[in-house]
């Protein structure tokens, strides 16, 4: 419990500050996200908070692990330096997809590989029980690249990424701290506090943003904790095993996890790459229907705490009716809101519409009339 508490205070003061010296560097360095006809903000923003939240997690799991319990911690600290770097770099000079997808899958052989972390059963999906040895190493880096994915998606707009990170690094961080997983619940702690240090200056009007820095790690440390906290609830034997864990997983998840499956399924279905920019995510319809960052941050956090406490609350359903009910619901949530967009967008097509017709009437009614004269004195309207 002790080295929890102090990693917990570590990072948020190593985090708090750090980010007005990376304020200060950035501006000095001009390291700012421009404003684009994309993007919510309209000013220029530092990129550089994921630097100061990164220092104050991996010092604070460094120093604050129990001697007796460092392994995967070695592995683990060596794949978040790999996706700090490719992070960094897309942040400071910026890089491609594929380049940033091979720097993930590197990150997360480090992890499953060597570190030895990986989901081997489905605990009743479909019937489904323990996997193939192969089919488990492909779920598991297929849950590594979306998760870490998911988290760099939704940071579109201020507070949401490190508001679901936090969260989620909280919860899973508890349940570690309740199994007695030392190193894992001090670095979801860890993440959590840095998270919330990082908050106070990211959220509305942000000073700084994460940038892909903390947003690809954000997504990589909660990958990990969610594939271990797969493998330590769902057994048996363990000090507080749970039921239906690939569905609750989810619903920890549920807000980046959901939004990005949609919004990959809605790109790939128009022929596009996956990784295009739009604006169909959740917090973009919530901004068109005239909530603010603060507001659409709120709803998003409120929502995903209403599915954790579904999703626990109905264990005892069995995974695939859990998961099915937790998606449907999601998707049903998503749908209303995507009609209430597409409705609001409309009134005020119409209210446009009808402001510009009487100008054009009164125009026509009051502009006056040229007469003139032809040299066969017929008049002539101009």
């Amino acid at each position: 419990m002790e080295n929890v508490i102090i990693a917990t205070v570590l990072s948020f003061v190593i985090t708090y500050f750090a980010i007005p010296v990376l304020i200060r560097v950035a501006e000095l360095k001009h390291l700012y996200d421009e404003p684009d006809e994309r993007k919510s903000h309209k000013s220029r923003i530092p990129t550089l908070g994921g630097l100061g939240f990164f220092a104050g997690f991996v010092l604070a799991s460094a120093v604050c692990v129990p001697a007796q319990q460092t392994f995967p911690l070695q592995y683990l600290l060596a794949a978040f330096f790999i996706i700090f770097i490719v992070g960094m770099k897309d942040d400071l000079v910026g890089l491609s997809p594929v380049k940033k997808l091979v720097g993930q899958l590197i990150a997360a052989f480090v992890i499953i590989y060597l570190g030895n972390l990986q989901i081997r059963n489905m605990y009743g999906f479909f019937g489904i029980g323990e996997l193939p040895y192969h089919f488990s190493l492909l779920l598991t880096y297929f849950t590594f690249i979306v998760v870490i994915n998911a988290f760099n998606l939704i940071d579109g707009i201020d507070g949401l990424a490190g508001s679901v990170g936090m969260l989620v690094s909280a919860v899973l961080g508890a349940y570690f701290l309740y199994v007695n997983e030392v190193l894992y619940a001090v670095m979801g702690f860890s993440m959590a506090a840095g998270l919330a240090a990082f908050l106070i200056y990211n959220i509305t009007p942000a000073k700084i943003f994460m940038g892909d820095t903390g947003s690809l790690l954000v997504g990589l440390v909660n990958a990990a904790l969610i594939v271990k906290f797969i493998e330590v609830a769902g057994n048996p034997a363990g000090k507080m095993p749970i039921q239906s864990v690939p569905a609750i997983a989810f619903a920890i998840l549920i807000v980046p996890l959901f939004d990005t499956l949609r919004v990959f399924a809605i790109r790939m279905s128009r022929g596009r790459s996956p990784f295009t920019a739009d604006r169909h995510h959740i917090h973009h319809y919530m901004l068109a229907l005239g909530l603010s960052h603060s507001q659409a941050t709120a709803v998003a956090i409120l929502s995903n705490i209403a599915f954790i406490t579904l999703a626990f609350s109905l264990q005892d359903i069995g995974t695939t009716y859990l998961l099915s009910l937790i998606g449907a619901l999601a998707l049903g949530l998503t749908s209303v809101l995507f009609i209430l967009k597409k409705r609001k967008e409309a009134e005020v097509a119409s209210m446009a519409a009808a402001v510009e017709v009487p100008e054009v009437a009164s125009e026509s009614v009051t502009k006056p009339k040229i007469l003139r004269v032809n040299t066969e004195t017929v008049l002539q309207d101009k």
